[in-house]
């Protein structure tokens, strides 16, 4: 979605449901009405399909800290995304060094010899000897927007003339178009951190970088970066991306992950551990991301937790708990999925990992990881609500020694923080990991157990009754961490919606959902469906993404059943009311997967206050076949006025989903 659809989308994403301080108006709840979780849609982020690094997270130099690996991909190393560059003919050698490096979670650099740079016949083009970067699928720039670049350098003997240039390719054996340039002075026989503001003459969607040394002689280079300054808040993430997810209006976010928290098939030795994605860029451990690509943790968990305090949402990190991923070792391949796991004599280590974080997130700047936080540039206290303890792990006699550890030590020092353990990777009823995860969870009375599945569509629409039947009396409420029907057309979208008609019936039991994936990169899918694509330029908002927006736009805390009904519905018809108290407004939600309009019935007997004509947001499209995509954007939220009365009905259009947003007093 580009331009003007983008700004349209994104401005009708943060006006439903965002009241004006005048008129928010806190009301009772009528009798009838059941109370129901007001946190039931929020944001699960995982870096997978390239969502940090070349998506959310705005650094636009690929590999500017030389770490890729073959380790990561076939293929690659220090110099992918770079290629050696020497224009009028300069000379020099280039290679990949690791001795005195900045930092030793940093380990690798560039050494540039500068042997001439003075051409051998009158030659007007540059000259120079270096490197160039093309970025993640090229460097996309605007005109007048300002970048700001910065880079390491290690000068040895005479101070070094650095040229920056931020150009338009012209082709093999051309010098790029210049669109902006800077000239730095590598003085330091240290490494010293150089900046320079770039501000572009025109508009490009696949600029390259060029670092040209004009003296001979030898230089490091390291930790290369050039990030927009028009990020969301200032706070480095790309903008677009950025308002996208702030148009869902979530109550929290999970993060890293996913696999991603115990390092997916690769084991411990890839196991993220948030402690090294804080403080400074040059000092955090970039890693392999399981989904077979780097991670720099510039996005790190400072990033997590400003983000979520940027957009009001709750943090839910999730953390290892000493058992790795069942596919390690190439375990989803073998009968019986092989489990690595941490000696119960070393699980010390990891039950630190959880009480540092809640006192990095909450505690005072006098704490040891307080400061931490505070040095960062965050003195006050997160207010770290959640942490999850696992993902997905099969439920094993080892998971559960060690979850209980964990889980004793965590409850012990922190009585207040609500822990969320995990169901194991298939969630459904006769699963022994779901029974075993539902079992320790009442036997703990851990407060919310993570239950994951993805299906055919036909799954959701066939069982939007799935948690009628579950217990009301027990402690343990349910999160809905991951889900999805496993397409991106309409029909996916709308079955989705009638499944969340479904949870919302339940939400004094299901207290918090999230779809998965997020994010998907376009040529880098790791997974199908996705929530939202993008390329360097653009941003798809899927169908699915405006079930959720309409969900979490029209999140309430009390649920009345008989307000809504469709006339001689089936399966393929839902509908729900809840009322929000704090802002005095209900919203009425009808869903219609049926290839003909039905009627639907109002009742508001039990409301007082409402005016006569409200908003209607329909999501339609002519088939459930329709899908939004890089081509075309055919399903996109309309708004109009609708009549009100005390006892209505209205006629439902076929292949949609409906929200009437009412004022109440």
């Amino acid at each position: 979605m580009k331009g003007k659809n983008m700004m349209q989308a994104v401005a009708l994403a943060m006006a439903l449901g965002v009241p004006t301080m005048a008129s928010a108006q806190k009301v009772k709840a009528p009798e009838g009405g059941k109370k129901i979780s007001n946190e039931l849609i929020g944001i699960f982020f995982e870096d997978i399909s390239y969502s940090a690094d070349g998506g959310l997270y705005a650094e636009l130099v690929e590999n500017g800290s030389f770490e890729y690996s073959p380790a990561e991909r076939d293929g690659w190393g220090p110099g992918t995304a770079w290629k050696q560059i020497r224009p009028g003919h300069s000379l020099g050698t280039l290679r990949a060094r690791m001795e005195n490096p900045i930092h030793p979670y940093n380990p690798t650099y560039m050494s540039l010899y500068v042997e001439r740079v003075k051409e051998y016949y009158d030659y007007a083009g540059w000259k120079g000897f270096g490197l160039e970067n093309s970025g993640f699928d090229g460097i996309a720039v605007k005109a007048g927007a300002k970048y700001d670049f910065s880079v390491f350098f290690r000068n040895y003997g005479a101070a070094k003339q650095v040229r920056v240039v931020l150009g338009v390719p012209q082709g093999w054996g051309k010098d790029p178009k210049v669109l902006a340039e800077a000239t730095i002075k590598a003085n330091a026989p240290e490494w010293k951190k150089y900046e320079a503001v770039l501000t572009p003459t025109e508009d490009c969607p696949n600029a390259v970088l060029q670092l040209l040394v004009l003296n001979t002689g030898m230089i490091d280079v390291d930790m290369v970066s050039l990030m927009p300054e028009d990020t969301y808040k200032g706070h480095g993430l790309r903008k677009d991306l950025a308002e996208a997810l702030a148009g869902l209006q979530p109550k929290f976010m999970r993060f890293p992950g996913g696999c991603v928290v115990h390092g997916g098939g690769d084991g411990f030795w890839n196991t993220y551990r948030w402690k090294t994605t804080i403080g400074p860029k040059e000092e955090r451990l970039g890693m392999k991301n399981t989904w077979g690509y780097h991670q720099s943790m510039g996005l790190g968990y400072y990033e997590y937790f400003q983000f979520c305090e940027d957009l009001g949402m709750e943090p839910l990190p999730i953390l290892p708990c000493g058992v790795s991923c069942q596919g390690t070792n190439g375990g989803w391949g073998m009968k019986t999925q092989a489990q690595d796991v941490v000696p119960m004599s070393e699980m010390d280590e990891w039950v630190d990992e959880a009480l540092d974080l809640i006192e990095w997130a909450n505690g005072d700047v006098n704490t040891t990881w307080g400061k931490k936080r505070a040095e960062q540039g965050h003195p006050a206290p997160f207010n770290l609500k959640y942490l999850g303890l696992g993902n997905e792990e099969k439920i094993t006699p080892e998971f559960e020694e060690r979850f209980k550890y964990i889980y004793d030590r965590v409850r012990a020092k922190y009585p207040d923080i609500v822990i969320v353990g995990t169901a194991g990777p298939g969630s459904h009823k006769g699963n022994p990991d779901f029974d075993n995860g539902w079992r320790i969870a009442e036997e703990l009375g851990v407060d919310i157990l993570d239950e994951h599945y993805y299906e055919p569509r036909d799954y959701f629409l066939n069982n939007q009754h799935n948690y009628d039947n579950y217990p009301r009396n027990r402690k343990t409420k349910v999160y809905l961490g991951e889900y999805a029907a496993k397409d991106k057309k309409l029909a996916d979208a709308l079955y989705e919606g009638l499944y969340l008609l479904g949870i919302e019936r339940n939400a004094d039991v299901v207290t918090m959902t999230s779809y998965a994936p997020l994010f998907c990169k376009k040529n880098h899918e790791s997974w199908n469906p996705d929530l939202i694509y993008f390329d360097n330029t653009s941003v798809v908002l899927t169908c699915s993404y405006y079930i959720q927006q309409m969900f979490g736009t029209t999140a309430g805390d009390y649920y009345y059943g008989d307000v809504a009904k469709f006339e001689g519905g089936d399966k393929y018809q839902g509908t729900s009311a809840v009322l929000n108290t704090q802002k005095g407004e209900l919203y009425i939600k009808l869903i219609n997967a049926a290839a003909e309009a039905k009627t639907a019935t109002i009742d508001l007997s039990k409301f007082k206050g409402y005016p006569s004509k409200a908003q209607m947001t329909t999501i339609s499209g002519e088939s459930l076949d329709v899908e939004n995509n890089f081509d075309a954007q055919p399903v996109v939220p309309k708004t109009q006025d609708v009549k009100i009365s005390k006892k209505m009905t209205l006629s439902v259009a076929p292949y949609s989903a409906n929200v009437i947003r009412i004022k109440v007093k």
